[in-house]
C-alpha cells in the first residue's frame, strides 16, 4: 500500500509508519498549542507585541542550543530524546497550572512555543536521519513527512473545537499528553532499528550506550557509572585492542587524533561549509516566507476594511472578516500540502534528486513575487502564497531534512538545532526588522516587500544550488562534510 506514495521495500513499512505516527503526534501537539499562543499574546499584550518575540527567541536559543549540545555529548540518543521531550511535556503542565491560577503567561508561553517547535521537530529529524542511510532516507522521508502534514490539520481542527467550551488552558494538557505518547513510539522504533542494524555491534558503539552526538562510548567522561563492572571491563579491553590496532596502522610521524565530539553546536556550523550553507538557506527561506506573510496581512487588512465599509460581509467586523479569510487560506494550504506530500514529493526526489528538488521552492517564490510586483491584488497574492507555503511544508521540508543524511551523528543531533531552530528565528527577526524599516520609510505599499523578496530569493536560489552541488559530492563519495 505504501508503494502508492513512495518506494518502500519489504521490511521497511512498520518502522516508517511508526515514525510517521511519531511526527504526527508532535505536529498535532504543536498545532494545538499554536492558537493558544496567539490568543494569549493578543489578549494580554496586543497583536503588535508578537512581532518583537522572534528576536527574543533567537537570543534565548543561543544558550539553549549550547546546553542541548552538552546533553548530546553525554546521553545516548534514546535518553536524550526522552529527557528533552519530557521537559517540554512538563512545561505544558506548568503553564496550565500557572494559567489556571491567573498568572499572565502570554509572553513566556509565546517564546516557549517558538523554542519548542524548532527544537522538538529538529530533534525528531535528527533521530530519523540517524536511523537511515542516504538512499533509505531519500526513499522513505516522504512517507514520514505525511504524518507531519496530517498532524498539522488534525491539531488545528482539534483545538478549534476545544477552545470555546474549555478555554485556553485545558488543551495544554492534551498537547503534553501527546508528547508523552510520542516517546513510546520513539523508544519502540529505536529498539526495532537497533535490533535490525546493531545485532553484532561492539559494546562501545551501540546506540543504547554511546552518546548521541559522538557514537563512541567514552569511559573517561564518567557517564553510565551504573553499568555493570563486567561491561566496563569488556569495554576497556575492546578499547585497548582498538588502540593497539590503530597504533600499528598509523605512520610514525602521524599527528595525534582529536577525539570525536565535544565541539559546540555553533562551532560545528560555522566551521563546516556545508552546514553553514544550510543555515543560510533556512535563514533566507524564513525571511522571505515571513515577509510574504506580512505582505499578505497588509492586503487582507485593506480588503477587510473595504469590505466592511461596503457592507457585503453580513455584519462581520474587520477582525472577523480577516480571520475568516485566513481560515480559508490555511485550509487550502493544508490540503495542497497533503496532496503534494502524498503523490509528488517521493517522485520528485526519485527522478530529479535532492540536489535539484532543493531549488524548486525558490523558483516558485521567484515567480510568485514577480507576479506580485506586477499585480499586487489580494486574490493573486493569496494563490501565489498558497503554492509557496504548500511547497514549503511538503517538498521543501522533506528535502531539507534529507540534507542531513550524509552528515555525522554529531552534526545530526547538535548542528541541526542551529540550522533548524536558530537560523529560523533569525530569519523571522530580520522579517520583523523589514516591516519596521519599510513601513516607516515607505508606508504599507506591498511592492516594496515584493521587490526585497525578489532580491532575497535570488540569493536563496544561489545558496540552494551550491548546497545541492555539495550534497551530490558527499553522497557520491560517502564522506561526511568537514
Amino acid at each position: 500500500m505504501l508503494c502508492l506514495f513512495a518506494e518502500v521495500r519489504a521490511g521497511e513499512g512498520a518502522n516508517v509508519l511508526i515514525l510517521a505516527a511519531n511526527v504526527f503526534l508532535l505536529l498535532t501537539a504543536y498545532y494545538i498549542l499554536k492558537p493558544l499562543r496567539d490568543g494569549l499574546i493578543i489578549g494580554e499584550q496586543g497583536p503588535a507585541f508578537a512581532s518583537y518575540m522572534a528576536a527574543a527567541m533567537a537570543f534565548i536559543l543561543i544558550p539553549v542550543i549550547a546546553g542541548y549540545g552538552k546533553l548530546a555529548d553525554r546521553f545516548p540518543r534514546r535518553r536524550l530524546i526522552n529527557v528533552v521531550t519530557l521537559f517540554f511535556a512538563g512545561c505544558c503542565l506548568v503553564f496550565f497550572i500557572a494559567g489556571q491560577a491567573g498568572a499572565r503567561i502570554g509572553i513566556a508561553f509565546y517564546i516557549w512555543i517558538g523554542i519548542f517547535n524548532a527544537m522538538i521537530v529538529a530533534q525528531f529529524w535528527g533521530f530519523a536521519n540517524d536511523l537511515y542511510t542516504n538512499a533509505e532516507g531519500e526513499r522513505l522521508f516522504p512517507i514520514v513527512q505525511v504524518g507531519g502534514a496530517v498532524g498539522a490539520i488534525v491539531g488545528a481542527v482539534t483545538v478549534g473545537r476545544m477552545i470555546e467550551p474549555l478555554g485556553l488552558y485545558l488543551p495544554m494538557l492534551l498537547a503534553g499528553s501527546l508528547l508523552v505518547v510520542s516517546l513510546g513510539l520513539t523508544n519502540w522504533v529505536d529498539e526495532r532499528e537497533r535490533r535490525r542494524t546493531e545485532g553484532t555491534a561492539a559494546i562501545g558503539t551501540s546506540t543504547a550506550f554511546a552518546p548521541a552526538a559522538t557514537g563512541e562510548f567514552r569511559l573517561e567522561t564518567g557517564e553510565f557509572k551504573n553499568l555493570r563492572e563486567a561491561l566496563l571491563e569488556a569495554l576497556e579491553k575492546e578499547k585497548q585492542a582498538q588502540a593497539r590496532s590503530e597504533q600499528e596502522r598509523r605512520p610514525p610521524d602521524a599527528p595525534d587524533t582529536v577525539p570525536a565530539g565535544g565541539r559546540g553546536a555553533f562551532a560545528l556550523v560555522f566551521r563546516t561549509r556545508y552546514l553553514l550553507y544550510i543555515a543560510i538557506l533556512v535563514l533566507l527561506l524564513n525571511w522571505v516566507n515571513t515577509n510574504g506573510e506580512n505582505l499578505l496581512n497588509f492586503l487582507i487588512a485593506n480588503g477587510a476594511e473595504k469590505a466592511v465599509a461596503a457592507d457585503p460581509t453580513g455584519g462581520l467586523t474587520v477582525g472577523e472578516y480577516a480571520g475568516s479569510f485566513r481560515a480559508g487560506f490555511y485550509y487550502w494550504v493544508n490540503i495542497a500540502t497533503l496532496v503534494t506530500q502524498l503523490f509528488f514529493v517521493s517522485r520528485i526526489i526519485k527522478y530529479v534528486g535532492v540536489h535539484v528538488a532543493i531549488m524548486i521552492l525558490p523558483i516558485i517564490a521567484l515567480g510568485s513575487y514577480s507576479l506580485i510586483v506586477l499585480y499586487p491584488v489580494l486574490e493573486y497574492v493569496r494563490w501565489a502564497k498558497t503554492a509557496e507555503n504548500a511547497t514549503d511544508y511538503s517538498l521543501q521540508n522533506t528535502v531539507q531534512q534529507a540534507l542531513f543524511l550524509p552528515t555525522t551523528r554529531e552534526q545530526k543531533y547538535k548542528a541541526k538545532q542551529v540550522t533548524d531552530a536558530f537560523s529560523k528565528r533569525v530569519g523571522d527577526t530580520l522579517a520583523g526588522l523589514t516591516v519596521f524599516v519599510i513601513v516607516n520609510a515607505f508606508g504599507t505599499d506591498i511592492r516594496y516587500f515584493a521587490w526585497l523578496n525578489l532580491v532575497l530569493v535570488l540569493a536563496w536560489l544561489a545558496v540552494a544550488w551550491r548546497i545541492g552541488r555539495e550534497y551530490r559530492v558527499l553522497t557520491a563519495t560517502g564522506r561526511p562534510p568537514s
